[in-house]
């Protein structure tokens, strides 16, 4: 790993990438995202890792707004950037993961990714010097950058390590993807662990434990949509012929979670950590509460606060805020975003967005986000980017996005919108109008068509209302329409 880290913080150099640079990396799950990475944090210099789903507005902003150096993209996303109106005068170099000829139309040379070279001394860095900034949607503008320094991967290694009971003779295996804090400390966490790491290019409900039995894997890594997928397919004999003995399964329910267990024999292992934060909430002592999120783990500090940041007491609803006790444990803010990140950070405390409620044993239970966001299979979407793209279309006066239950666990996208007056609109063409311009997972699935929006006194829409009505007879149902989208 350190000659890995060594030779390729080497064709950074070459490349003309310093200390603090950003390296942008479009790809799919492969090893050479890792390797740059390690060689990012060799040079001193900071990996951009980008959702592969990202396009026009969306990925024009990330890509502005980190501002890379240099960028590795894979031929099969290429085109991606080749829809973007401009890109940042930073941007002076594409490198292709696979000998393609590809088309810059952005005025940017595109190479083949170089071969590893001879290793170069690393630069000296601090635990407080940002490793990677990672996009997460926002929840009233564009996504932002969450700087992750060297010393929140560390402690996000040791502790799910810990909770995982790594090992030198564990293989852990993982299908999530590499531009997520997940599958990264995953990384991070097998490195301090002497673990094997395996990483798959993508989940298959129809392969995971095929997938499994072939890495030989000891510990995996889930979500709790992917749970319940599991769970509905008919049993198999792989069902139990594999070797994993426990899964980090974040946001199952109590149901499924005995059932996982019951059916394919594997321990599951429960906790609360953001992009921002670390493994603030799990298990304590071993101890766990199917449904509930744990307890809060040494080296940490969580309360539920009010909207003036008193803490309630146990058994009321409130907003989740944490801290660490040790520094550089939570990530450093939000790039280029000074107001964003004291908002996030006031009094103090980080201010996580979500409704808990803790009961007197100290066990924290999650209820739903303050914050206008919405979670669908693992992805944090922005409503207001989905909000941004729906009344570009000529028929739209205006829209709202909101979260709904999804059968699958977590939400599904719905999409109220009101019309110009006299104008129809099929909802179809109002989808594929929304494919090019957002991820495929932010396209909704849910559309219903409104004579007006509920506002408040200031003109904004009152989406708790919206959210408690959620659907009707009247909303439109893509999946259940069999209108297909591209992913």
């Amino acid at each position: 790993i350190r000659a890995t880290a060594a030779e390729y913080a080497a064709v950074l150099a070459t490349a003309g990438v310093g200390r603090g640079d950003r390296v942008a990396a479009m790809t799919e799950n492969r090893w050479e995202l890792l390797a740059l990475w390690l060689g990012c944090a060799w040079r001193g210099s900071v990996l951009v890792p980008i959702n592969t789903a990202s396009r026009g507005p969306q990925l024009e902003h990330v890509i502005s707004n980190a501002a890379p150096r240099v960028m590795m993209v894979e031929p099969s996303l290429a085109s991606r950037l080749a829809e973007l109106d401009a890109c940042p005068p930073e941007l002076e170099l594409i490198w292709s993961t696979e000998p393609a000829e590809l088309d810059s139309a952005l005025g940017v040379s595109v190479v083949p990714l170089p071969a590893p070279t001879e290793p170069i001394e690393a630069t000296s860095v601090s635990p407080g010097d940002t490793a990677a900034i990672l996009y997460t949607s926002g929840t009233t503008g564009p996504a932002k950058g969450v700087m992750c320094p060297h010393a929140q991967f560390t402690w996000w290694g040791q502790n799910v390590g810990e909770w995982l009971r790594l090992s030198p003779t564990d293989t852990a295996y993982t299908c999530l993807p590499l531009f997520h804090t997940n599958a990264l400390n995953g990384f991070v966490q097998a490195l301090m662990h002497g673990s094997h790491y395996v990483v798959e290019r993508r989940f298959s409900a129809s392969r995971f434990w095929e997938s499994l039995i072939e890495a030989e894997a000891t510990v995996t890594y889930v979500l709790g949509a992917m749970v319940s997928i599991l769970l509905a397919r008919e049993p198999s004999p792989l069902d139990r012929t594999h070797s994993v003995r426990i899964a980090l399964a974040p946001g199952c329910s109590p149901e499924t979670w005995e059932a996982f267990e019951s059916r394919f024999g594997v321990k599951i292992v429960e906790g609360h950590g953001m992009t921002e934060t670390n493994a603030v909430i799990g298990m304590v002592d071993g101890e766990q509460r199917p449904g509930l999120m744990g307890r809060v783990r040494p080296g940490f500090q969580a309360k539920v606060v009010d909207a003036n940041d008193i803490e309630v007491p146990s058994g009321t609803p409130g907003e989740l805020v944490m801290r660490a006790d040790e520094p550089f444990a939570f990530a450093a803010g939000y790039w280029r975003a000074p107001e964003a990140t004291a908002a996030s950070t006031r009094n103090l405390w980080f201010h996580s967005g979500d409704r808990v409620v803790r009961d007197a044993d100290g066990y924290f239970q999650f209820l739903d986000r303050i914050k206008d966001a919405i979670r669908r299979r693992g992805e944090n979407i922005s409503a207001w980017e989905i909000e941004q793209v729906l009344v570009e279309h000529p028929a739209v006066s205006a829209s709202a996005a909101i979260p709904v239950p999804s059968e699958l666990g977590e939400d599904d996208v719905m999409a109220c919108v009101v019309l110009n007056s006299a104008q129809r609109l099929d909802p179809v063409e109002l989808v594929r109008f929304c494919e090019p311009k957002l991820a495929y997972f932010a396209i909704p699935r849910y559309i219903e068509f409104f004579d007006e929006l509920p506002l408040t006194e200031n003109g904004k829409v009152r989406k708790y209302e919206l959210r408690e009505r959620g659907l009707s007879d009247k909303t439109w149902d893509r999946e259940a329409a069999g209108i297909e989208i591209t992913r």
